[in-house]
Formats: structure tokens, sequence, C-alpha cells
């Protein structure tokens, strides 16, 4: 079956055919097309199915022969340089199409009924058409400039997705936004990808790494320059994966519709940055100084992302900082040499978190009905509770998704993360202090959201909305004026029934029939695939043989192996320890049955006399900003930029301008003042001439 690899170009060809078809066809008959718009979807539907089904002959065939194989076209001839196009296909190529198709079909599916009545349908499916086929060319270039014209291409079509709703001033920013901050790390990664074909004369990722090695055994590079141009191309993925300190677009890319959420989140534009340092993993490891800030950039991220997640209010947002926060898992197991746990991890990651995303757009798409089309409102989990009972389906998918992602047995993310948890505490103990505490805070905030989203009551028929809708902080309400303490446990147990009193409510309902299909999938990965790194009975890890088939190279990447349950088990009792009592918090707090919430406002109303709560207010405060970078960002970028905009203008006008109008000024004076001394006369000629000749005459003389 060998001669499937000869086929390959179909896999990003189909997808953006079919976009441009689309297109093409709004362009010049768009009451027609949108006429036929069921007949697209369906049409795009079919071709990435198709595609999916060839991916996964790769897949298989990859399995069985395990080898790379490479189809090349010249594209530039030239006397210095032959640069070629074409494709590349190893496992770790074959594993991401798969993951790319099979959520971009879930995604497309899913998007038929969330879509169905937005104006856009047909633009909507042009967009996500294009954006799979540039995930896909990204991931089978088999060279840096390739991949960067793809990785472009990526990041033109977010910019379309997230601002599809482009008549609302938050999606128009939040896409201008995610734009320029990528830009940001685009430029860096251009730069580092002309540092190293300076120094080593080839894009081609086998030349590269061959001629890279040579160079550094025989000390014929500069180091610094190395570690420079290293650090330049890991500035791509900072931005495009949303590493701290490029994260900021990432939580504003919510404003964007939840399918495309969901797959920017889970399968494409995030994981470019990861997939882009596993395909490069060869030339960052060869740099150890490099490799550490890898690390210590993914272990920042991860407590980061975590620790702002706390408190959001905003569903989305939520999700989407847990997604910052599991990259920064990816980032730092990479970065410590954990290859294998790393793509493992995002591989199981992308699975549950389209889960999440897809879960909490069935919410949303019923609280519209509820409260309105309205951002602030339909995703403000102030408004949600007891879903549940009224969307069971969507209710249990979403907490399968959950166990998931706080890494509870033997759902998926557990698998992965426990082995980047068990690698970084083996390379460094503050990675995995970091690692282990980032663990915990996830167990928190994804156990809250789910309780305030699905159980409990529903908020969202109540005339006060309780006080609960201005305060959803970690302990309770501790504001920084001394208000008393209210204990949001207690709030959701004591007003229960208060709330449907006198009302005539209307309750969210179950979503249709192709959104719950496509959740009820996703959950199937969700829940078995992270047992391709179980133990084997054998003794061999399946992360192990993962390895091994990813890239033969990276066979003994790592230095953790869990060989066999006793050592797996034990390995997992910590991080299970801190997932449990994140857990035990988040009940606590938030869940549907309080445990003595009367002792518990007492003990926080002691905090409170001494005085202790500006400590916690300030840890919410902090959580619910964002940590203030982004008022910093704005200060420093935005508003400097701005000041330094308004200096030019005033140094050009008054300085440039004012050196240019004051030779014009002193030509024009010289002009006028001259015409004076035409006369006419001949004699008053003579006189200067004659005056003229006896001053040169004696300045000749003196000097």
């Amino acid at each position: 079956m060998e001669f499937i690899y000869q086929f390959v170009w179909i896999v990003p060809f189909f997808p953006f055919l079919a976009s441009i078809l689309i297109g093409l066809n709004l362009l010049f008959f768009p009451k027609f097309t949108k006429s036929l718009r069921y007949i697209w979807a369906i049409f795009s539907i079919f071709i990435l199915f198709l595609v999916m089904i060839f991916s996964f002959a790769i897949l298989w065939q990859q399995y069985i022969d395990n080898t790379i194989h490479r189809y090349l076209w010249s594209w530039i001839f030239d006397k210095n340089i032959d640069f070629k196009i074409g494709f590349l296909v190893d496992p770790l190529t074959s594993t991401m199409l798969v993951l790319i198709t099979t959520v971009g079909v879930l995604v497309m599916i899913y998007s038929d009924s969330y879509m169905s009545h937005d104006q856009g349908y047909v633009r909507f499916f042009a967009y996500l058409s294009l954006f799979t086929a540039s995930m896909l060319g990204l991931v089978l270039s088999p060279n840096l400039i390739q991949i960067y014209i793809f990785w472009e291409l990526v990041g033109m079509c977010s910019y379309l997705l997230i601002g599809f709703w482009f008549t609302r001033p938050s999606a128009a920013n939040a896409c201008q936004k995610a734009f320029i901050t990528n830009r940001i790390g685009d430029f860096g990664l251009l730069l580092g990808i002309l540092g190293f074909y300076w120094l080593t004369g080839s894009f081609e990722f086998e030349t590269l790494f061959k001629r890279f090695s040579e160079l550094l055994i025989n000390h014929q590079v500069n180091l610094y320059f190395a570690n420079l141009c290293a650090l330049l191309l890991f500035l791509g993925p900072i931005a495009k994966s949303a590493q701290f300190p490029l994260h900021v677009w990432l939580p504003d890319a919510m404003e964007g519709p939840t399918p495309i959420s969901a797959l920017i989140h889970a399968a494409t534009m995030v994981a470019a940055g990861i997939f882009l340092i596993a395909r490069l993993f060869p030339l960052f490891q060869a740099l150890p100084y490099i490799m550490n800030i890898i690390s210590w950039i993914g272990a920042l991220t991860a407590l980061l992302g975590a620790s702002i997640a706390l408190v959001q209010k905003d569903l989305k947002k939520g999700l989407a900082y847990s997604t910052m926060s599991q990259l920064g898992y990816m980032m730092l197991a990479l970065g410590i040499g954990s290859y294998q746990a790393g793509l493992f991890h995002l591989i199981t990651h992308a699975y549950s978190k389209a889960l999440l995303f897809l879960g909490s757009g069935s919410v949303i798409h019923s609280m519209e009905s509820i409260v309105g089309y309205s951002p602030n409102k339909c995703q403000n989990m102030a408004f949600m509770g007891g879903l549940r009972k009224f969307m069971p389906i969507t209710g249990t998918t979403f907490l399968i998704g959950t166990f998931s992602l706080c890494g509870i047995p033997p759902f998926a993310c557990f698998w992965s993360k426990d082995a980047i948890i068990t690698d970084s505490w083996l390379y460094f103990p503050g990675l995995g202090w970091i690692s282990s505490l980032t663990a915990g805070l996830t167990a928190f905030y994804m156990f809250r959201i789910y309780f305030l989203t699905f159980e409990g009551c529903l908020r969202s028929n109540s005339t006060n909305k309780m006080a609960f809708i201005n305060s959803v902080p970690i302990w309770g309400d501790l504001q920084s004026n001394n208000k008393k303490l209210e204990f949001i446990s207690k709030n959701l147990i004591n007003n229960n029934n208060e709330f449907l009193k006198n009302e005539k409510c209307i309750y969210p309902k179950e979503s249709d029939n192709k959104m719950l299909f496509t959740l009820i999938i996703l959950a199937l990965p969700t829940l078995f695939i992270g047992f391709l790194g179980a133990p084997f009975p054998e003794g061999q890890s399946g992360f192990d043989l993962l390895s091994q088939w990813l890239y033969p190279i990276f066979k003994n990447s790592s230095e953790i192996s869990p060989g066999n349950w006793l050592e797996f088990g034990l390995n997992a009792i910590n991080s299970l320890t801190i997932v449990v009592i994140g857990i035990f918090f988040a009940f606590i707090l938030y869940g549907p049955v309080s445990f003595f919430p009367q002792n518990l406002e007492k003990f926080f109303e002691l905090l409170l006399k001494k005085k202790l709560n500006y400590f916690f207010s300030f840890l919410y405060n902090w959580s619910y900003f964002r940590g203030y970078i982004d008022f910093y960002y704005d200060i420093i970028f935005v508003k400097g930029t701005r000041l330094l905009a308004q200096f030019l203008l005033i140094f050009d006008e008054r300085i440039i301008d004012g050196i240019v109008n004051g030779f014009v000024i002193l030509i024009s004076f010289g002009g006028e003042s001259t015409k004076y001394l035409e006369g006419g006369r001949i004699s008053s000629y003579l006189f200067g001439l004659i005056l003229g000749i006896i001053l040169l005459s004696y300045i000749l003389v003196v000097s």
C-alpha cells in the first residue's frame, strides 16, 4: 500500500478546493449559493470525511512500516539555491493528520446545527475548510519555508474566524489583537528560519539537523548566535500556542463562534506551536540553554493559566485559560526532553478540550433562549446552574471531559499529565512543584465550572439573580471595603426555593441530535485513548512504544519509563492526592451540597477581623483581572505607542516641517529682497560692481 503516499497531496488539497468553490460561488452567485446553504455544508463535511478516511489509511500504513516518505518538487531554480516544496509523511505527521481531521469533521457536523440560523452560514464553512486545509498543509510540510507559508495561512484563518461576527466591536477588536500578537511571534520565527539557513544553508529538516550537528561537533558555529536563532524560532510557538508573555490573545478569541473555539483550542492553531517544537526537537535538544527556557516558559504558562482560570465568570474564557495551562504542560514536557509525554498530552487534551468546548456551546445555545443573545449573559455562569437536569447528555459528557482534564483515572489526560508531572519531578524539583500545584488548581477550577454550570439550581429565572452575579470568587465575596462575607455555596442552598417562586419560568432544553452526536463521539476517545499510555503486561510501557513509533530517534528522549503497574501507581499517588484536594475544595465551596457553611462563614469572618481579607482580595482581583498583564500591556504598548506616535507627529510638524518651511521662507525673503535691487539703471549696476571688486580685492590682500 505504499502507493498511498503518492496521493497524500489530496489531504490538504480537497479542503482547500472546497473552500475555493464556496468562496467563488459566494462572490459571483451570492443569492443562489445561500439558497443551497445546506448542500454546501454537506459538501464540506463529505470532503473532510474522505480526507479523514485517507488519513486513517496513512496512519495504518505508518504503523505497519514506520518509515519516512518524502515527495519533493523543485520550485525555485538558482545557481545558489534549489528550493523544493512537497510533503513529508512520518508517524508524527500521520498522527496529527488523524487528530486534525477527526476533530475537524465533528466540529463541522456540530456547526451545521449551531450556525444554522446565522446569516454567514455558508461563509463560515468556507473559512472552516480553509482553516483545516492550512493546518493539514502545515503538518505535511517538509521544510521550514513551507511550514512558514502555512503557518501564516493558519494565522489569517484564525483572524477571519475569531472576527466572524465583525459587526460586534468586541469581535473586531479580538481578531485584531490575535493577529497583531501572532505577528510578533511570526516575525521572530522568520528571523530564526533565516538565521539557521545562514548557518546550515538548508531549509530541509533532515539536512538542517545533520549540518547543524556537524557544526556543533566541529565547533564551527558561534553558540551565542545559534542560541539566539533558536530563541527566535521559539518565539513563533510562544505566540501561536499562547505561551507567556504572548498569551493575551487567547481569551479574547472566545468572541468567535463556539465551534471555532473548539477547533482553535483543540487540534489546530494552538497545536501548531507544539507541533513545530516537536518537529524541530533535534535542533532544540542540541542547545540545552534553549531547552531550559522552553521548560520554564511552559511551567510558568501552566501555572499562570490555571491561576487566572480560578475565578473567571465567563464559561468559555475559563476553558480558554485552561487550554493555556495545558499547553504550558506540553511545552514543559518538550523542554525537559519528555517528547512522548508532551505529544501524548497534545492528543489526549485535543479530544478532551474539544468535548468541553462543544459542551459549552451546547449550554450557550440553550441559554440564549432564556437570557437572550448576549455573551455577557448566556456565557456567564452566574446565570446558569442546575442544567444537568434539563440537559443530561450535555452534562454527562461535560463531566467526562472534566474528569479527563483534571487527570482522574482512567480518563485520557490522566495518563499523559501524570507522565509529565513525574518527569518534571525527576528533571528538577522546582518544575515538579509547579506542575503538581497546577494539577491541583486545574481540578479546582474545572469542577468549579462544572458545579456552577450543571449543579445546584437554575439562576437565570431569578429576578434578583442573587448577589452571586456580582461575586463569583474562590472563597466568597471578599471585597476590599469589608462588606459582610457572602458564602456562595450557602446562597445556592438557602435561596434554592426562592428563585422560581411567583415567576413564570423558561427552562433550558437539550440540544438537537447533531450537536449531541458530536459530544457522544468525542466522549469515546476522552474515555479510552489514554490507555495507549498504560503499562503493558510485558513490562514495557505504552509510552516507550509510542515514543519509538512516533520518531525512532527519540526512543531515549525521556528518562522516565513507567515499566509496570506498581511503579506507575506509586508515581500517580502524589498527583492524584493533589487532584482530590482540589476537587474537595471545589465541592465545599461550589458543590450542590455545602458542608458546614455556617462554620466556614464564621471562619472567613474571623479572617476579616484579622484583616486578612486584603490578602484574599488581592488574590481574587489578581486572578479575576488576569494578573493585570493586559492592564500593563495596555499602558506600555497601546498607550505607549500612541504617545510615541503623538511625539513623532509633533516632531514632524515642528522640527522636520519647520526646517523645510524655514528654507522656503528664507528663499522667499531673499527673492523678495533681491527684486528691489533691480532698478534698471546702469550707473547703479556699475557702482555695485566696482564696490564688490574693491571689497574682494581688500579681502585677498589682507588674507
